[in-house]
């Protein structure tokens, strides 16, 4: 019992230890970022979409375990209120992690509305990207984007470039159904990991075939659904078989 009691007790103190030095290394990126030197086109998008993305999205990784926490909502509609006010404040770093805050205390919420229903998460899974779709060329994130670019830069998360001020950018959505997928992933017994990494490489994916296709922007969430489904599609599939022939 001694011999194993510090294996039981490593998962909740490293947690808070690794959450914290990403935390500060996290931090230190974007208070410095245009500090660095400049890099090219493309080891820009190396950089941001292997480095940076991966490194915010590990912090949502980390907080896993609060998904089961009552009161998420009202987290999230907490840290939406802070995040205004520090736009506001044009305290943009800031303002930036409490729109991750509050969009994964909503996704994680969300999540548990679909607790044990496989089914129901893959047709979320299927139908957001064809939403996104729509938005991004057609309608209300197209307009947004075109017509007050200022109000999608206040709204959007940036991953500060290296050396520039500029920054790419995603969507609250992104950064929801991020949350949501990875949650969903935890509560149905599939590959947290490894949904965690393709997650994460979809959005610097989605980022390099955009600079590819020298456009403005593409949608992240079809992405990000195939993120979650294709590395948990046999135990998707054998999860919704047995629902259906018991």
């Amino acid at each position: 019992m001694v011999v194993r009691a510090p294996a039981v007790l490593a998962a909740p103190v490293a947690r808070p230890v690794l959450g914290t030095g990403l935390g500060v290394a996290v931090g230190a990126y974007y208070t410095w970022s245009e500090s660095l030197p400049g890099l090219s086109l493309w080891a820009d998008v190396a950089v941001i979409g292997l480095a940076v993305i991966p490194a915010v999205f590990a912090l949502v990784h980390l907080v896993l375990p609060m998904r089961e926490y009552a009161g998420l909502l009202l987290v999230g509609l907490v840290f939406t209120g802070v995040a205004w006010v520090l736009v506001e404040a044009d305290a943009r770093a800031s303002a930036n992690f409490a729109k991750l805050a509050a969009a994964t205390a909503v996704g994680f919420w969300f999540a548990r509305l679909f607790v044990g229903s496989p089914g129901l998460v893959v047709l979320v899974a299927c139908l957001v990207p064809l939403v996104d779709v729509y938005s991004v060329f057609r309608g209300p994130t197209e307009s947004i984007v075109d017509e007050r670019p200022e109000v999608f830069t206040a709204v959007s998360f940036a991953f500060p470039l290296p050396g520039e001020h500029d920054a790419a950018r995603i969507g609250p959505p992104d950064l929801l159904f991020f949350a949501f997928f990875l949650a969903a992933a935890a509560q149905l017994g599939l590959r947290v990991r490894l949904t965690w990494v393709c997650l994460a490489l979809s959005i610097g994916g989605t980022l390099a075939i955009s600079v590819a296709l020298e456009s403005d922007g593409l949608p992240a969430l079809p992405g990000l659904s195939l993120a979650f489904l294709v590395p948990n599609a046999d135990v998707l599939w054998r999860a919704l078989r047995e629902r259906r022939h018991p």
